[in-house]
């Protein structure tokens, strides 16, 4: 996994106090890396087009031009007049070399997008909401600098972003850079040096970029076994019956030794997932939530007080009921909606969908710092896991994943990873990165995912 920063000012600081490095010198190197993926990747194409604003973004796309001229037919325009120091010594040493400055944009093979970065903390104005409409019309190779002009530190886009192919962002990850809004926006993002190579950049954090290493299967590695030695897992299905049936398939594929559907009614199940009326004596792990509609709070209570591992989901994020579970190590799946009724139910805040969105870190730091025992999965285009002070984002969903029965599927995964006895925080990451790489080996259109295409993925992994 890789590691992520709120801020890197200090990081820059650092730089400076500890490596005896300018402020210039990281530019160059800034400037430099961006250049160096320009020319080993790019290198078929011809007209590029640089795009400046008035600071330390600016500055780096006026040093890209320098670095680029005479390689490609390089445009530099300038959006705003430079007023950083920095920016304006980068101008300088540009026209030294009579690099070509023009007045229009126009559709060059590659764009190159330094206007604001980090930096901006105040809605875009009309000039520059029309400046980056007509930027994201061209057909052009677009890469941003650092983080795509229109995002702010908290990555929230108050009117636009410039939308690239790829962004090349200096010296550690952002946390900006992983909210579910800048998701469309962002692209690839590939980290470039400044001077000094990540580990020695990059200081301790407590968010963390997940990686497709971090995903540990539940191979079989043990010969002298039988199904009881990999766990039993217990679905407690309501009066949505589909979403437990799915919920127990996919424990199944992902390796507990038994599936237990726990039903005040009989069930058409497949041969292999077994059915009862009360919790199995050898359940090793209970999901719980999914498909759970109206179901009897005593019998719930009972369920949830049982000391064995619980992963939860769904309709129990709306009842009070959850309360009692928040002191223990369960594993909390819930959608963005359910959050809003999870942290109302909390006390912790009474917030719309939308506010969640624009602050999703904000509210998950929130929930997990008044309850550090429960590992919380919250859903979303890039998917946050948490547990106490620790964060990791996964960041390999797919849209595909946008269906209902998705999230029963991977309350399965995580159930059966508990079952097996995976520890809560570990069982959550494998669970969720099996998921989306699951999702990502579909072949077909994009929009005609299913359940069962999740869980065939999973055998597949």
């Amino acid at each position: 996994m890789q590691k992520i920063f709120d801020e890197v000012n200090s990081l820059d600081k650092r730089c400076y106090e500890k490596f005896f490095l300018t402020e210039d010198i990281l530019m160059e190197h800034a400037s430099n890396g961006m250049a160096s993926y320009i020319n080993q990747t790019l290198s078929h194409k011809k007209s590029i087009l640089i795009v400046c604003g008035s600071g330390n973004n600016g500055a780096d796309g006026i040093a890209l031009a320098r670095l680029l001229h005479t390689k490609f037919d390089v445009n530099l325009y300038l959006f705003t007049t430079p007023k950083s120091s920095m920016s304006q010594l980068q101008l300088q040493r540009a026209k030294t070399l009579d690099i070509n400055t023009i007045n229009e944009v126009f559709e060059a093979d590659i764009i190159v997008d330094c206007i604001f970065g980090t930096g901006l903390n105040k809605p875009l104005d009309e000039k520059s909401i029309n400046l980056l409409n007509t930027l994201n019309s061209y057909n052009s190779f677009k890469i941003a600098c650092d983080i795509p002009s229109g995002i702010n530190q908290f990555g929230q886009i108050a009117n636009i972003a410039f939308k690239a192919d790829i962004t090349l962002t200096m010296g550690a990850l952002k946390t900006s850079l992983f909210s579910d809004i800048a998701k469309d926006y962002t692209g690839e993002i590939i980290v470039c040096d400044l001077g000094v190579q990540r580990v020695v950049y990059e200081t301790n954090s407590n968010k963390y970029l997940l990686e497709k290493s971090d995903m540990n299967l539940p191979f079989r590695n043990k010969k002298n076994s039988h199904k009881g030695s990999f766990g039993h897992l217990n679905v407690v299905s309501g009066t949505k019956k589909g979403a437990s049936i799915i919920c127990a398939e996919a424990g199944f594929s992902f390796g507990a030794g038994l599936v237990t559907v726990v039903t005040h009614e009989e069930l058409n199940l497949p041969q292999h997932i077994m059915q009862n009326h009360f919790i199995s004596e050898n359940c090793t792990a209970i999901a719980i939530g999914m498909g759970l509609g109206i179901f009897e709070n005593d019998e719930i209570k009972k369920i949830l007080q049982k000391d064995i591992s619980l992963i939860i989901d769904a309709d129990l994020f709306y009842s009070k009921l959850i309360l009692e579970v928040l002191e223990k190590e369960v594993v909390l799946t819930p959608h963005p909606k359910e959050f809003c009724a999870l942290l109302k139910l909390c006390d912790i805040a009474d917030i719309t969908i939308e506010e969640l969105q624009n602050n999703r870190f904000l509210y998950v730091e929130n929930f997990c710092k008044k309850y550090p025992k429960p590992v919380l999965l919250l859903k979303g285009s890039n998917v946050i896991i948490s547990q106490n002070d620790k964060v990791f984002i996964n960041s390999f969903g797919t849209q595909a994943l946008s269906k209902g029965g998705s999230g029963d599927v991977l309350s399965g995964l995580i159930g059966s990873l508990l079952a097996q006895n995976y520890e809560a925080l570990d069982a959550t990451i494998t669970a969720s990165l099996a998921h989306s790489f699951s999702a990502r080996l579909y072949d077909k259109n994009n929009y005609s995912l299913t359940p069962q295409d999740i869980i065939d993925g999973i055998k597949k992994l």
